[in-house]
């Protein structure tokens, strides 16, 4: 079974945190720069703050327009967000991030922050899951011949 640590072991090795006190500006240069949908808010001793997304970013610029790009990582940030752990599997994941309606989980190690992943990793490990368990099912139903 696919687990968010087999998932991370897949991404780059950095995570992408910025400060609670970073300006809106400054974000929207490393989510445009890295080319990333969300990053994580951390203390100054990388404890997980919070989650900022462009979507937040675009909902703060349809209610406050230019005034958003002076605020603060904090001011926009979901706090305490919704996270799993390296064992959690893909279908738990899944289950997470469509009822919670977000796209990226914070994957936390005892009480440390380990990674991110997004739907979009969620999904391409499903179906990587599915078309190994799809072989695995013709190689029993045919005995292993092809």
């Amino acid at each position: 079974m696919t687990t968010m640590a087999n998932l991370l072991k897949r991404k780059p090795a950095a995570l992408i945190g910025v400060s609670p006190d970073a300006k809106i500006r400054e974000v929207v240069l490393v989510l445009a720069e890295k080319r990333i949908g969300a990053v994580v808010v951390q203390s100054a001793n990388s404890d997980l703050l919070g989650i900022l997304s462009e979507r937040d970013v675009v909902r703060s610029l349809a209610a406050n327009g230019v005034a958003t790009m002076d605020m603060l990582a904090s001011q926009l940030m979901t706090r305490a967000p919704t996270t799993a752990t390296p064992t959690t599997t893909i279908f738990e994941a899944e289950t997470l991030m469509t009822e919670g309606r977000f796209r990226h989980l914070p994957i936390v190690d005892g009480g440390r922050l380990t990674g991110v992943v997004s739907i979009g990793d969620v999904v391409a490990g499903l179906m990587e899951q599915q078309a190994q368990e799809v072989r695995s099912l013709r190689e029993y139903v045919t005995g292993g011949a092809r």
